[in-house]
């Protein structure tokens, strides 16, 4: 199955090597990442495919150096008590998602709109 990116892409955002267990996870990932990426815009520049597939298979593989998971929004640790809470933005942690603005960077605009199908009902009985 084809990627956009590769692992030697993801170890250079993430900025360390990938143990053996992770890079058989990666190209799982980064396999997933396409057909997701596909499945929004197949027309989409293999540039932005390649952007893309880098930060969803990273925001699932990834954490910072002090354990936050990437993609977090807000965060809490506690010390003695050992309790950690956190609160991501898409998703959830090891989860493949598409942020907003990967969204918009693929060309899917944000669309507003509404249905009430009780205005039938009323318009039907005039």
């Amino acid at each position: 199955m084809s990627t956009y990116a590769i692992n030697g892409d993801i170890e250079d955002r993430l900025g360390r090597t990938l143990s053996d267990t992770e890079g058989v996870t990666c190209q799982s990932l980064l396999e997933e990442a396409a057909v997701i990426i596909d499945g929004i815009n197949e027309d989409a520049t293999s540039e932005t495919k390649k952007l893309v597939s880098i930060r969803m298979v990273s925001r699932a593989i990834g954490c910072s150096s002090d354990g936050v998971p990437m993609g977090a929004t807000q965060g809490s640790m506690a010390a003695l008590g050992y309790s950690q809470s956190w609160t991501m933005s898409g998703g959830t942690t090891g989860e493949l998602y598409i942020s907003k603005i990967e969204r918009q960077m693929l060309g899917q605009k944000l669309k507003i709109g509404f249905s009430s199908p009780l205005e039938d009902l009323v318009n039907d009985k005039r």
